[in-house]
């Protein structure tokens, strides 16, 4: 071998050497930027292809909706395991002068067969896994119709040209990431399963970095509803589709059930805190009454002189978690079918009474704290945009777990939920995020489960000053907390309020639940001596936020536990 091979061979086993260590170093045609500033728009998704279809969108003209939509196909496309069509999800929006505040509600519904105890056996047990896995987990899907609604009430561009950069994504394929091989790999047998025929998230040899995914059932189904707008999807031949695979695979939704759905305009949850106007999201998301309940019931401590991760500040935090949940798992539901007591829950003075047994040196028992008394899916993703007129959009999205039900529509090439796990299949059974809920969350024809995002805009001085949001399950709103409370009350970036780890605590298990190398030992103890619990686990969400920084440029944030992306102008 001359010296020539013998450096070929040498810089080939290099780059298959750095391709193996470092997945995200595989030469892709796009960046993974964290952090963005940017004097005029900014966009930031769990993906930098959405991303960059975003950018192109605020680009060419188009608003923070436009923008909104197409990043929401994109994602459908490049980010299977929550990015979705087949699935639903929340969008808040605040106009640059707060003129005008629009909460969308497009959260998927229970088909009209759907029965209280279709999760439970003839004794009254909750099934393992039957409202996880395969058709009778699905939700109608709403993500499609809000996107409609969205884009036609309150977007710039038409139709077609927010839908067509997805088509293309679907059609040409594009390049996967190391994050992303992993998770096909994974899931290879539950897709086997839980689907009619093997779709394009299957293949006989591992997924590597830098495969093709090409999608080309997936492309035609985008091209119906580029056509034909909802109707591409609720009617016609997706439709037909979507129910000849709940016939095949043993589910419930009907071409009645997808005709009939809508999405929802909500009155938005809007609150002061400090110095700042925060607009999130209503019922039935829980995410927002939980936040509002969390930032009220921590107000009138000094959370400033405790300080970032001490063991006073998590004591704390940790409790007003706790009551915080115990009220979610007694009064939220959908508003449709429930009457979810809002002002009383949002009350400053019932906040401030629910932490009227707090004790600063002794942690409370979950199995002690009960909701108060009231008269009257890991797997998501979020991503926010702001355009150059300073319009503001805040999503969340999801399929509720990784890759939803795992069911794939035969010849459509979409994925459907796994939503009605958000039900409770039984008061007091927790569901796949360890969440209880009773009546209030119980499984209705037509009706929407309960959720936890909490898509977030946060003005001051009448600007929009913080988009936030994240993935996450029950996690979403404790993470949304956090950042806003890392930012206001300690002083931290952005940047550091994002990529710091994170805690949580929703009541039951009685626990806290936290990211490898959260605590200092230091902490840990004092917060054991204190009675909590804590139990170490993977990453919490995948927070995505935009700032307004003082000289008045946009600061866009993705977070380091994905490939999440920032981009702007």
């Amino acid at each position: 071998m001359n010296m020539k091979q013998t450096a070929s061979l040498l810089f080939l086993l290099l780059l298959l050497s750095v391709q193996k260590g470092f997945g995200q170093l595989t030469p892709f045609p796009y960046q993974i930027n964290k952090e963005v500033m940017a004097d005029s728009a900014m966009v930031v998704t769990a993906h930098p292809l959405a991303t960059k279809v975003g950018l192109d969108i605020l680009k060419k003209g188009g608003n923070a909706i436009d923008a909104a939509v197409a990043v929401q196909f994109a994602l459908a496309v490049v980010y299977p395991q929550a990015g979705n069509i087949g699935g639903g999800g929340f969008l808040i929006y605040r106009d640059a002068k707060g003129k005008k505040t629009l909460a969308l509600d497009f959260r998927e519904k229970a088909p009209a067969a759907a029965a209280e105890k279709m999760f439970q056996d003839t004794l009254g047990n909750v099934v393992a896994n039957k409202s996880r896995y395969g058709a009778l987990a699905c939700g109608v899907p709403g993500t499609v119709d809000g996107m409609w609604e969205a884009q036609f009430y309150h977007g710039r561009l038409n139709w077609g040209e927010v839908v067509t950069p997805a088509i293309e994504l679907a059609d040409k394929g594009f390049q996967i990431t190391e994050q992303e091989a992993q998770n096909l790999n994974a899931e290879r047998l539950t897709f086997a399963r839980n689907s009619s025929l093997s779709p394009a998230f299957v293949k006989y040899q591992n997924w590597q970095a830098g495969d093709w995914l090409i999608q080309k059932d997936l492309a035609q189904t985008l091209r119906r509803i580029a056509g034909d707008g909802r109707n591409g999807f609720y009617s016609g031949a997706t439709a037909a589709l979507i129910v000849k695979e709940m016939e095949k695979k043993g589910g419930l939704i009907t071409l009645d059930d997808l005709k009939s759905y809508k999405s929802v305009w909500r009155t938005p949850l809007e609150f002061d805190w400090k110095d700042m106007h925060i607009i999130t999201m209503p019922p039935p998301s829980s995410g927002g009454i939980i936040l509002r309940q969390l930032l009220g019931m921590v107000s009138d401590f000094p959370m400033k002189s405790y300080g970032f991760h001490s063991p006073q500040a998590v004591h704390l935090m940790a409790e007003a978690e706790k009551r915080a949940f115990a009220d979610r798992a007694e009064h939220m539901g959908d508003p449709d079918f429930w009457k979810v007591p809002v002002k009383t829950l949002t009350d400053p003075t019932y906040i401030k009474a629910r932490m009227a047994d707090f004790k600063p040196d002794t942690s409370s028992n979950s199995s002690a704290i009960l909701a108060g008394a009231i008269k009257e899916s890991e797997e998501t993703t979020h991503y926010c945009i702001v355009d150059r007129e300073g319009n503001a959009v805040s999503v969340t999205t999801t399929l509720n777990d990784s890759y939803g039900s795992r069911t794939v529509v035969a010849n459509a090439g979409f994925i459907l939920n796994n939503e009605m796990d958000d039900f409770s299949a039984k008061p007091g059974a927790p569901n796949l995020y360890g969440a209880v809920g009773g009546k209030a969350n119980a499984i209705a024809p037509g009706k929407r489960p309960l959720s936890s995002m909490t898509p977030t805009i946060v003005t001051k001085n009448g600007k929009n000053w913080l988009i936030v949001g994240t993935p996450g399950g029950t996690t979403i709103p404790t993470s949304v907390f956090q950042v806003i409370v890392n930012v206001a009350e300690f002083g931290m970036s952005l940047p550091d309020a994002v990529q710091n780890k994170r805690f949580h605590h929703q009541w039951k298990p009685n626990q806290i639940s936290a990211e490898e190398g959260c605590f200092s030992e230091e902490t840990q103890r004092k917060l054991e001596k204190l009675g909590h619990q804590i139990q170490y686990r993977s990453p919490i969400g995948r927070v995505e936020g935009i700032i307004r920084l003082p000289d008045g440029k946009w600061q866009g944030v993705a977070d380091q536990r994905g490939d999440d992306a920032a981009a702007g102008y």
